[in-house]
């Protein structure tokens, strides 16, 4: 064997090593985040299962935090006590805010929460030109130091496809941000035109 054909194969044995490692890291870390996610409405889970029950004071301050907004709406679905949740709380806008939080907490996104998160506008498409419209909400978010994406300052974040019958907390299924795609960069149109055309239409 020639150090040719050495070096090639040692190459390419360290490249599927490493995909292989980067690949079990990242369900590593999924799985983490996970049991944190459950972690986080574990009070409600206990004071849902006490003699006094939950209480919409209780819910609140649950329904108030970005990452847990979400969870907490949909566990108050499962016990049939969505009366509990904040009214004010229950908009598209504020379900969608939490579902990108969440998003890009994910490892494989931006890995952190935003430390600020500001809705900007909703864009809207016709998909044939007849009427039939859908609808995607658009953030900006920056996070602090020390964190790798301070240096983009305001980045947008797309959540939707929206329709006009939806309600708030429906699932997003095209939420998606590009670190790049910065305010100052790109519009909020073109975002959503490039979230549409290669996540929404993809799925």
């Amino acid at each position: 064997m020639d150090i040719t054909t050495l070096i090639v194969i040692t190459v390419i044995v360290f490249i599927i090593a490493f995909a292989a490692f980067r690949l079990f890291d990242v369900k590593k870390k999924k799985k983490k985040l996970e049991l944190e996610r459950s972690a986080r409405i574990l009070p409600l889970y206990k004071k849902a299962e006490s003699a006094a029950g939950l209480t919409a004071e209780d819910v609140l301050p649950f329904a108030q935090n970005l990452l847990t907004r979400y969870d907490t709406f949909l566990y108050l679905r499962e016990l049939g006590e969505l009366h509990l949740f904040p009214e004010e709380y229950y908009t598209l806008i504020k379900g969608a805010e939490s579902s990108l939080a969440q998003w890009l907490e994910f490892p494989t996104e931006l890995d952190a929460c935003p430390d600020e998160i500001e809705h900007i506008k909703r864009v809207t498409i016709d998909l044939n030109g007849r009427g039939n419209f859908i609808h995607y909400e658009v953030f900006k978010y920056r996070v602090n130091p020390p964190h790798w994406a301070t240096e983009y300052v305001w980045i947008l974040g797309v959540v939707g496809p929206f329709f006009d019958d939806s309600n708030p907390y429906d699932f997003p299924a095209a939420t998606f941000s590009r670190v790049s795609s910065t305010v100052d960069k790109v519009t909020p149109e073109e975002e959503v035109k490039w979230v549409h055309e290669n996540i929404g239409m993809r799925r």
